[in-house]
C-alpha cells in the first residue's frame, strides 16, 4: 500500500473534510488495481466506537468489498499474543483501595483533612496515579521535584502521594487499567521491532494526546507499512507559526500543539506532513481565517502581516450564524427551531456542547414539537428511575424514616410493579392523606399499623405488614462492612420494588437503564471486599458516585437526522449543519479543574499533563466543527444574573474580521450576527403570551341549599373578610393540603400553647399558691419535649413563653380574684331557627364569679385583635358571649357574660377585652342573624378578597379565584351556579 521510506510516516486530514469519508476514499485509492484481499489486509485503529460506527456504515454503503480490521486502541490487549500480560484491576476496586487507605492516613493524622474530604482525595488520587502510569513518570519524580515551602504545604501532600507509591513499587503483578494499557502498548511495540507486521496498520483519528497512545502512534508510523493519519490538521499554518509553539511552558492551549508535538518527537517539520487524500475542505478562506485567529499568543503581528492577504471574506463566512442570546433560554429555543427546521427540511444536524445543561434545555425544548434528539451522551444513571430508585432506598440506612421519604419511594414507577400495583396505588393516597393530617412527621411501625387496623380494605393490613418490614427499623448509623451494606441495600431495594405480594424484583432491573444499574451494583457486590467498612452516609456518597459515572442511552428511538453530540465527536463530522453551543468561558473551553496536588509549574517539571492540554483539545474540536459545511456559533451574554464572557475562540474571530474591514471582515461579522438576530427574534414571537382575558372578580351565587347551614364563630371572621373561602370549603368542599413534613408554624405554636396553659390551669386550679413561674416552665418543657420535634424550635418557644411568663402568672392570680375556671376547651352551639343555622364554638376557657357571671378567655399567641376589629370583623368573643347567654355551651346554664378577654403571649404579655357594652350580646346577635341570611340568600354572591386586612395577606384560594387577574378594586361579578 505505501511506497518505502526512511522516514515515518505521517498524514493529515484538514478541518472541514468528512475523516471517516476522506479515510475510505484514501484507503480505496491506495487500493485501487490491487487484488480483493488486500483491503483485508489493513489493520485500522481508531480511538472511538463512533468513529468504528461510521467507517463501518461508509464501507457497507457499497461497492461489495473485503473489509478492513477495524480495532480501537483499548482493542490491542485482547490478542492472544498478549495473554502474558496481567488482567487490569478493576477501577472500582483500586479506588475502593484508595479510600481505605485514605481513611487511615487521616485517622492516624487528623489534621491533614477533615473526613467529609475522604472520597474527592481518593478520586483525585486515583486520577493522578493513573495519569502518571500513562505519562511514564514514576513517584521519584514527583518526590524530587524542586519546591520550596515554608508552610508544609508541600510535606502534607507528600503524605498522601506516599500512598500511592505502594502500587508503583509492586510492579505490574496486578496493574491498573491504565498501567495495563501502556504494558500493550509498550508489548506491541518491542513484538513490531521484532517482527515488523508486513500488512498495513493504520493509527487514525486520534490526536495523541495521551503518552502511551502517543508512543503507539510513534511506533506505526515508523512501520514499514504503518501510517498515522491526524485528523483536522491545519496545513495553513506557516512555519513561523509553528516554531512559535515551543518555550519553557509550551502553547499547549493551541489546537495544533498535539500534531506539534507528535511530529517534533519523530524528527518530522509539521510543515512536511502530507495529505492523506484529495477532498477539498468546504470553505478554505474560512479554514484560513479560523487558523490565523487560533494562532499561539502574540498574534496581532501576524494578524496584521497575513490578514490583509485573506479575500472574500463574507463569501467565505455566508454559512456561520452567530448567535448571542440574551439569556440560556433563548439560547436553547434558538437552538431547538433550528433544529426543527432541519427535521422538516431532511438536514442532518448536530448539536455539539460541553454544556450538559445546555443540551437538556434543548431536548426540552424540542419536546413541544415531538423532536427526540439522538443524544450521544444520554442519560446519567443516577438521574434514570432505577438510579433515583435505588440512591432512595440507601437513604433508608443512614436516617430516621420521615414521611417525605416514604410517600417518595411509595409513588415511586418502579416501587410495587410485582403485583397489585393498583391496590398500593390508592393505598398510597389514603396514608399520604392521614399523614399530613394527622402525622406523624416520623412514622414509626406502630403508627402504621394503627393506621391499617382503621381502614377496611382486605388488602390494607398485608400491605401495611409489608410497609412496616420495608420501611422501618433499617436506619445503622455505625459502621458496617460494605460486603453487608451492598447485600442490604439491594435486598431491600428488591424487595420494594417487587411489593407485597410474592417474590423477585418486579421490573427494577429491566430496560437499559434497570441492566446498566444491575451490572453497576453487581460490580460493587464483586469489589465489595476490598472496601472496608462504611458509614450509612458514606454508602450512600459511594453509590452515588459509582451510578454517576455512568450513562444510559435512551429506549425510546430518536429522530435520526437531530443528534447531540459531545466535542469529541466532532471530529467524526457527517453532519450537513453544525452548531456550537454554550461558546463562553467557562462552559467552552471548560474551566480547568482546580489540582489539589500539583500546580502548573510542578506539574510540567514532573512531565505531566498541564491543564492547557484540555484546553487545547477542546480548541482542536472547535476547529474542526467550524469547518463544517454550515455552522452555528451561540452563546448567552447572560447566566445565572452575571455577566458571561465570550469563548476566547469566538472573541479572537470576532477581533479578527473586525480588524480587517477592506477584505470584508466587518461586513462578514455584521452578516453573521444579522442572521443570529433573526432567530432571536423568532424566538422572541414564540415566547410571546397570547392575549387572554383576565378573569373577573369572582362572586359565585350557588343555590340556597348548597350554601353552608352550619360554621363555627372562628369562620365567621373570614365569612366578613373573605366569603369566597366559606363557598370553597364549605360548597366545594376544597381543603387546603397540609405539609407532607410538619412544620413548627404558627398554629402548631398555638396548640402547644393552648396545651401548656390548659395544663397549667388545671394543676393549679384549687391552690393558687401553686401559680409560680417556675411550675409554667416545668410544665412548658415537658410539653414542648411530648409535641414538638424540633430542638431548635423547642428552645426558640420556651425563651419566648420565658420572656411573658411572670407576667402570665401575676396577671393570672388577678384573674382568680375574680372568677373561677370551670371549662377548657368547651364545645358549644346555637341555633338560628327561623334560617335553620347553627353557629358552633369551642371557648378555650371559661371562669365563673361569685355572682354566677361568666368570663370568657382566649389565648393568643400573636397580637389579639383590637377593639375595632373585634367590632367589626373579629367577632369570636362577643359571639361565644352571645350564644352563652342563649345557653349555648354544654353543661353550663345560661348566665350573663360579665368579662370577654383576649389574653395575648407576645410582646411581653397584652390582655384585651372584647367591647362588650359597645356591643351587647343580644345586638351582636342580631346583627348575625342579619348576616347569615344575607347569605342565605340566593342573589348574594361569595366575593372574593372582600375585606382584607391588608392587600398582602394570602388566602388559601386566591390562586382558584385567580386573584392577580383582578384587582381588589375591581367589582365583583355575580354568577348563578
Amino acid at each position: 500500500m505505501f511506497d518505502p521510506t526512511d522516514q515515518p510516516r505521517v498524514f493529515g486530514v484538514q478541518p472541514g473534510v468528512d475523516f471517516p469519508q476522506a479515510l475510505v476514499d484514501g484507503l480505496m485509492t491506495r487500493c485501487a488495481g490491487e487484488p480483493p484481499e488486500a483491503l483485508a489486509a489493513v489493520q485500522l485503529i481508531v480511538n472511538t466506537r463512533r468513529m468504528a460506527r461510521r467507517i463501518r456504515a461508509l464501507f457497507d454503503a457499497g461497492p461489495p468489498l473485503l473489509l478492513p480490521r477495524i480495532n480501537l486502541v483499548t482493542d490491542l490487549g485482547e490478542y492472544w499474543g498478549l495473554a502474558q500480560i496481567p488482567d487490569a484491576v478493576p477501577p472500582l476496586r483500586r479506588r475502593l483501595e484508595l479510600v481505605q487507605l485514605v481513611s487511615a492516613l487521616l485517622e492516624h493524622h487528623p489534621e491533614l483533612a477533615p473526613r467529609s474530604s475522604l472520597y474527592d482525595l481518593a478520586d483525585s488520587l486515583a486520577e493522578l496515579m493513573d495519569e502518571m502510569h500513562v505519562e511514564g513518570v514514576s513517584p521519584d519524580a514527583i518526590n524530587d521535584l524542586d519546591v520550596t515551602d515554608q508552610s508544609g504545604h508541600w510535606e502534607r501532600i507528600k503524605s498522601f502521594l506516599g500512598i500511592i507509591r505502594h502500587y508503583f513499587d509492586a510492579g505490574t503483578g496486578k496493574p491498573d487499567t491504565q498501567t495495563h494499557q501502556r504494558l500493550v502498548v509498550e508489548h506491541t511495540i518491542r513484538q513490531w521491532q521484532e517482527e515488523p507486521p508486513e500488512h498495513p496498520v493504520i493509527v487514525a483519528g486520534s490526536t495523541g494526546s495521551r503518552g502511551a497512545t502517543q508512543l503507539l502512534m510513534q511506533a506505526v508510523a515508523k512501520l514499514p507499512q504503518g501510517a498515522v493519519i491526524l485528523p483536522g490538521f491545519d496545513f495553513d499554518m506557516p512555519d513561523h507559526a509553528w516554531a512559535a509553539m515551543e518555550g519553557a511552558l509550551p502553547a499547549e492551549d493551541h489546537p495544533q500543539y498535539r500534531f506539534h508535538s507528535f511530529a517534533r518527537n519523530l524528527g518530522l517539520n509539521p510543515a512536511d506532513i502530507p495529505r492523506w487524500a484529495d477532498m477539498a475542505a468546504t470553505a478554505p478562506v474560512r479554514n484560513r481565517i479560523v487558523s490565523l485567529a487560533l494562532r499561539p499568543a502574540p498574534v496581532t503581528d501576524q494578524w496584521l502581516a497575513e490578514g490583509t492577504a485573506l479575500q472574500d471574506i463574507d463569501t467565505a463566512m455566508q454559512d456561520v450564524t452567530l448567535v448571542e442570546a440574551p439569556t440560556p433560554r433563548h439560547e436553547a429555543l434558538a437552538i431547538a427551531m433550528r433544529l426543527r427546521e432541519a427535521a422538516e427540511t431532511g438536514q442532518t444536524a448536530a448539536l455539539i456542547t460541553p454544556d450538559r445543561t445546555l443540551t437538556r434545555q434543548v431536548t426540552a425544548a424540542l419536546d413541544r414539537w415531538d423532536i427526540l434528539p439522538d443524544d450521544s451522551a444520554g442519560m446519567p444513571l443516577h438521574l434514570s428511575p432505577p438510579g433515583r430508585f435505588l440512591r432512595h432506598v440507601a437513604e433508608l440506612f443512614q436516617q430516621r424514616l420521615s414521611v417525605e421519604l416514604l410517600l417518595t419511594i411509595l409513588k415511586h414507577p418502579l416501587t410495587h410493579r410485582g403485583d397489585n400495583r393498583g391496590p398500593h396505588l390508592l393505598l398510597t393516597r389514603e396514608l399520604e392523606l392521614h399523614l399530613r393530617r394527622h402525622g406523624p412527621p416520623y412514622p414509626t411501625a406502630d403508627a402504621l399499623s394503627a393506621w391499617a387496623e382503621s381502614r377496611k380494605e382486605t388488602f390494607a393490613k398485608d400491605w401495611a405488614g409489608w410497609l412496616c418490614a420495608c420501611f422501618t427499623g433499617h436506619e445503622y448509623a455505625a459502621e458496617r462492612g460494605l460486603q453487608q451494606r451492598v447485600r442490604d441495600h439491594l435486598h431491600l431495594a428488591e424487595r420494594i420494588a417487587q411489593g407485597s405480594i410474592g417474590d423477585g424484583s418486579g421490573v427494577l432491573w429491566q430496560d437499559d437503564a434497570g441492566r446498566l444499574a444491575r451490572a453497576t451494583s453487581d460490580e460493587l457486590s464483586l469489589e465489595a471486599a476490598h472496601g472496608g467498612d462504611f458509614t450509612a452516609s458514606d454508602y450512600s456518597s459511594l453509590f452515588y458516585a459509582l451510578l454517576s459515572r455512568q450513562e444510559v442511552r435512551n429506549p425510546v428511538d430518536p429522530h435520526p437526522g437531530i443528534l447531540i453530540w459531545g466535542t469529541l465527536e466532532a471530529r467524526v463530522q457527517g453532519a450537513d449543519l453544525l452548531i456550537l453551543a454554550g461558546l463562553n468561558e467557562g462552559s467552552w473551553p471548560e474551566a480547568p479543574s482546580p489540582d489539589p496536588w500539583l500546580n502548573r509549574a510542578l506539574r510540567h517539571q514532573a512531565g505531566l499533563l498541564l491543564p492547557e492540554r484540555r484546553i487545547g483539545l477542546s480548541a482542536h474540536d472547535f476547529q474542526q466543527a467550524i469547518a463544517a459545511p454550515e455552522v452555528w456559533l451561540t452563546r448567552s451574554i447572560r447566566s445565572d444574573d452575571a455577566e458571561t464572557i465570550a469563548s476566547r475562540w469566538v472573541n479572537r474571530l470576532q477581533n479578527l474580521l473586525n480588524g480587517l474591514p477592506d477584505q470584508g471582515g466587518v461586513i462578514a461579522l455584521g452578516q453573521m450576527k444579522a442572521r443570529g438576530n433573526r432567530w432571536l427574534s423568532l424566538v422572541q414571537l414564540l415566547e410571546e403570551p397570547r392575549r387572554i382575558n383576565p378573569a373577573p372578580r369572582p362572586a359565585p351565587c350557588p343555590p340556597v341549599a348548597a350554601r353552608p347551614h352550619r360554621l363555627s364563630v372562628t369562620e365567621i371572621k373570614r365569612l366578613i373578610r373573605d366569603p369566597y373561602a366559606i363557598y370553597c370549603k364549605h360548597i366545594l368542599g376544597l381543603r387546603p393540603l397540609d405539609p407532607l413534613m410538619k412544620a413548627p408554624d404558627a398554629l402548631l405554636r398555638g396548640v402547644v400553647l393552648h396545651k401548656v396553659l390548659e395544663r397549667f390551669i388545671r394543676e393549679t386550679r384549687t391552690e393558687v399558691t401553686a401559680c409560680t413561674k417556675e411550675r409554667l416552665i416545668d410544665i412548658t418543657v415537658s410539653v414542648l419535649a411530648e409535641n414538638v420535634p424540633w430542638a431548635e424550635a423547642r428552645a426558640t418557644w420556651l425563651a419566648r413563653l420565658e420572656r411573658v411568663a411572670q407576667w402570665f402568672v401575676d396577671s393570672e392570680i388577678a384573674r382568680r380574684t375574680l372568677a373561677d375556671p370551670i371549662g377548657f376547651e368547651v364545645k358549644g352551639q346555637a341555633l338560628i331557627p327561623d334560617l335553620d343555622f347553627t353557629l358552633s364554638a369551642t371557648a378555650d376557657r371559661i371562669d365563673i364569679d361569685r355572682k354566677g357571671n361568666l368570663h370568657f378567655y382566649d389565648y393568643k399567641t400573636g397580637a389579639p385583635p383590637s377593639k375595632d376589629q373585634q367590632t367589626h370583623f373579629d367577632k369570636q368573643l362577643l359571639l361565644e358571649a352571645a350564644m352563652a347567654e342563649r345557653g349555648g355551651f354544654d353543661g353550663i346554664d345560661p348566665a350573663t357574660v360579665a368579662r370577654a378577654v383576649f389574653i395575648g403571649l407576645g410582646s411581653g404579655g397584652k390582655e384585651v377585652d372584647a367591647p362588650l357594652e359597645a356591643e351587647p350580646p343580644d345586638q351582636v346577635w342580631a346583627e348575625f342573624t342579619t348576616l347569615i341570611a344575607a347569605y342565605l340568600d340566593a342573589g348574594t354572591g361569595f366575593p372574593a378578597r372582600r375585606a382584607m386586612e391588608s392587600k398582602r395577606d394570602h388566602g388559601d384560594y386566591d390562586q382558584l379565584a385567580r386573584f392577580g387577574e383582578w384587582d381588589i378594586t375591581d367589582d365583583p361579578v355575580k354568577v348563578k351556579l
